[in-house]
């Protein structure tokens, strides 16, 4: 007799099922807590390091990046110097603040303070009179300070060619050199002539003066027996009159006592400046009477042939210019030939083309057409010398080529060429060979066929090929679920 055994049920695995669930749902919980406690640790240890570790400049400008000259000049601090920052609540230029975050972290002596005009409206009243636009900084050691209006650092310029504007930044330019100018005790003294009807400085020429930290001082050669010895540089500026004997016997003895002399002067509606031209010869170098006009179009601007464009030669003063394809303009110019000398050294800066000449009548011309007694070319407009006892003179034959007007033709070009021309003579500064950086974008030009391939490519060829390779992704994995199944 056989007996049926009932079969055990088994026992369900749901439980232990449940079980690992919660252990491995507690464990990812418990791993997910540790690592965002990790991730906000990091956070805040990233957030109190300065900018100078936590965030980099891909631009183009380097916008967003300090040069070496700002560092030469934050290093060798000694003295605090303290930043205010004239800002509303919420109206901070980004910009600006990681600028300013980078000075601060490059010196212990450097701090940046906030002032919000709402809470202290009356703060900027004892630095300037003016009305002061938020994002504009003073910069302040000891009993001296500056003044950086927003507008000083958001340069906008116009282009009298293409009837456009520019716009550059110029934020580390203007702290360095306000931060110079505060610590600094011994600038840079430049005197200008006066007494022989010169013309007064021009506002560009005369605003980048202050920047780069130049105190100005007039010098009378009538009411002195020498050139001042604390003078770094003499300036002459478009005299009207000549200069008498006595006059250029002292220049000519400080420039060969080791001074430096930067001169800007052409022709007059009287003739050449004779005595003032003599500097000249004694180094070889001649004027030609009138005023310099050129006969090749590619020398010269605007249909006037008087507006002279030169070529540049390599120096100091004019790679600057050669390196960014920018022409300096001299109008109504002096033509100087270059002769042998035994005094010094004479290197042709600016030169016209073989084709130029120099009417003889000056002011007084009634064509641009060659003439009787005109004055065969090519001429130096610009020279640089060097005299054997250790003084320099940078010579421009033209009084008028720093005029706002014909800076603003040349897009600035003008006074950056009289600016690297002072570098030169007195030696450059770090503080003061910071220059803007453009704002400016540019902009990808291609042609019409290039264009429709491009548009080909992005709207017909790629998406087609995606679409493809999902396709075929999709088929590999369902064939490999079914040969599993």
């Amino acid at each position: 007799m056989s007996v049926n055994k009932k079969p055990k049920k088994k026992s369900s695995p749901a439980p232990v099922h449940s079980q690992v669930a919660l252990l491995g749902g507690s464990y990812s919980l418990i791993i997910s807590a540790v690592v965002l406690a990790l991730l906000i640790v990091v956070n805040l240890f990233v957030s109190a390091l300065p900018t100078t570790l936590t965030k980099y400049d891909i631009s183009s400008t380097q916008l967003y990046s300090i040069t070496s000259n700002t560092k030469v000049v934050v290093n060798a601090l000694e003295q605090d110097v303290t930043i205010y920052w004239v800002v509303q609540s919420g109206e901070e230029d980004d910009v600006i603040e990681n600028l300013l975050g980078k000075y601060e972290s490059l010196s212990d002596h450097i701090t940046v303070a906030k002032r919000n005009p709402d809470v202290y409206p009356t703060f900027t009243q004892q630095y300037t009179d003016e009305e002061v636009p938020n994002n504009s900084l003073i910069v302040e050691s000891g009993d001296r300070y500056r003044y950086i209006s927003y507008n000083d650092i958001y340069v906008t310029e116009s282009s009298m060619y293409s009837y456009t504007y520019s716009t550059s930044f110029d934020g580390e330019g203007a702290i360095t050199s306000a931060i110079d100018y505060v610590v600094t005790e011994d600038l840079p003294q430049l005197y200008v002539l006066e007494g022989h009807g010169e013309a007064e400085l021009p506002s560009t020429f005369s605003d980048q003066l202050e920047k780069e930290n130049y105190e100005v001082n007039t010098l009378s050669l009538l009411t002195v027996d020498e050139v001042p010895a604390e003078a770094d540089c003499v300036l002459i500026y478009a005299p009207s009159t000549d200069l008498s004997d006595e006059e250029v016997t002292m220049l000519e003895d400080y420039v060969a006592g080791g001074g430096k002399l930067l001169v800007s002067a052409g022709p007059t509606e009287d003739g050449t400046l004779t005595n003032l031209y003599s500097l000249l010869e004694n180094y070889g170098v001649t004027a030609a009477e009138g005023i310099v006009v050129e006969e090749d179009r590619e020398h010269y601007a605007f249909g006037a042939p008087y507006v002279l464009l030169p070529d540049l030669a390599s120096s100091d003063v004019t790679d600057s210019l050669i390196d960014e394809s920018y022409y300096a303009l001299m109008p109504i110019s002096q033509g100087l030939t270059v002769g042998s000398t035994e005094n010094g050294t004479v290197t042709e800066l600016l030169t016209t083309s073989d084709t130029a000449f120099s009417k003889a009548a000056g002011y007084s011309l009634s064509t641009y057409d060659k003439e009787d007694g005109d004055i065969d070319g090519p001429f130096a407009v610009g020279v640089s010398i060097e005299d054997n006892g250790g003084g320099k003179i940078i010579w421009f034959s033209s009084s008028v080529f720093l005029e706002d007007m014909y800076n603003a033709y040349s897009s600035g070009a003008n006074v950056d060429m009289a600016m690297n021309a002072l570098s030169s003579l007195v030696g450059e500064r770090e503080a003061i060979a910071i220059r803007s950086k453009s704002l400016n974008y540019n902009y990808l030009t291609i042609s019409a066929s290039t264009s429709s391939v491009l548009q080909g490519l992005m709207i017909g060829v790629f998406p087609l090929a995606y679409l493809a390779i999902g396709i075929v992704v999709i088929v590999r994995k369902r064939r490999l679920q079914n040969e599993t199944v």
